[in-house]
């Protein structure tokens, strides 16, 4: 496979995968600013959310001030935002558009039609009220998509290459909002515990779908460590760091075999994921989380750029 189809292919899942966790991302943010806070509560959840999305610089450069319209737009509508659900969604149908040959008619029709219906949307019409059903079409139109990759595509190459850019994308955003809920979010000690805490955890669990399924798991309260453990060492969870590292170790190791040739990417995905399966969330706690999350975030860029490197990608 040329690296450029390559390239396209690794690159329209993660767009696809970045559209869903926006989406993810703005309906938890707004579900808490409209709970009865005062004014720092609702400048600080609007942060968080572009934190945990790293578009903090862009959005202060166009906007200043922090503004629940304006927020909601940058993350919706604005094309000058790479992380857009506009952007993200044009650039994933540019790229499969450009590879329309290696995709199924039922991935093709998916993401066409996604990019056309959301092209439609006038900005002034999504309302408060609309707003959650617009995200819960953004979540159900990625799911389409990637029902119809793992049910219609070979797997081959394309498949592999596919697999790899949602994993990759999916652990770099758990772990962004896992960092930014526990060390930027509520950096201080005294607030561990309260009820601001709990209602921020199960709203950061919410942010990846795995509220009611960590409730079927523990059974329990929310407890920072069990949340903590659950988002990053169980290989149950499928947005857990280390249910991505699984996929993407496997996926790593069928390019290899594929092709013939082993890469400093596949050892590097390996190792990464040894260390999660060997870690103890109690060590971790103890050594810092948010040391050990800024770790992870950076083996994870590690990859991405070995994998552009060792499959000659041409961006």
């Amino acid at each position: 496979m040329l690296g450029r189809t390559a390239n396209d292919l690794y690159w329209l899942s993660r767009y696809i995968e970045r559209a869903e966790n926006i989406a993810r991302l703005l309906e938890v943010g707004y579900r808490i600013v409209l709970l009865p806070r005062e004014g720092e509560g609702f400048h600080e959840e609007w942060r968080s959310t572009l934190e945990s999305a790293a578009c903090v610089q862009g959005y202060v450069q166009r906007h200043g001030e922090l503004l629940t319209q304006n927020v909601i737009d940058y993350m919706l509508f604005d094309t000058s935002n790479p992380s857009s659900i506009a952007s993200c969604l044009a650039s994933a149908r540019r790229n499969g558009r450009a590879q329309r040959t290696a995709l199924t008619r039922e991935m093709w029709e998916s993401l066409n039609s996604a990019w056309l219906e959301f092209s439609a949307i006038r900005p002034a019409t999504v309302t408060s009220n609309s707003l959650p059903e617009l995200l819960d079409w953004v979540r159900s139109r990625s799911a389409l998509y990637r029902g119809a990759l793992l049910n219609t595509i070979l797997r081959n190459d394309t498949f592999y290459f596919s697999q790899v850019g949602t994993f990759i994308e999916r652990a770099d955003s758990t772990a962004r909002i896992l960092d930014v809920k526990y060390y930027h979010l509520l950096p201080s000690s005294e607030m561990v515990g309260s009820d601001k805490d709990n209602y921020q955890w199960a709203a950061l669990l919410r942010s990846v779908s795995a509220h009611r399924s960590y409730r079927w798991v523990f059974k329990d309260h929310y407890r920072p460590l069990k949340i903590a453990d659950f988002m990053i060492l169980n290989r149950q969870m499928p947005r857990s760091l280390r249910s991505c590292y699984d996929e993407l170790t496997v996926a790593l190791r069928d390019l290899a075999v594929f092709y013939g040739v082993r890469h400093d990417c596949q050892t590097t995905a390996e190792s990464t994921r040894d260390l999660l399966l060997e870690a103890d969330m109690q060590n971790i706690f103890q050594s810092g989380l948010h040391e050990f999350v800024q770790d992870f975030i950076g083996r994870n860029n590690k990859l991405g750029n070995e994998i552009s490197t060792a499959y000659h990608f041409s961006d």
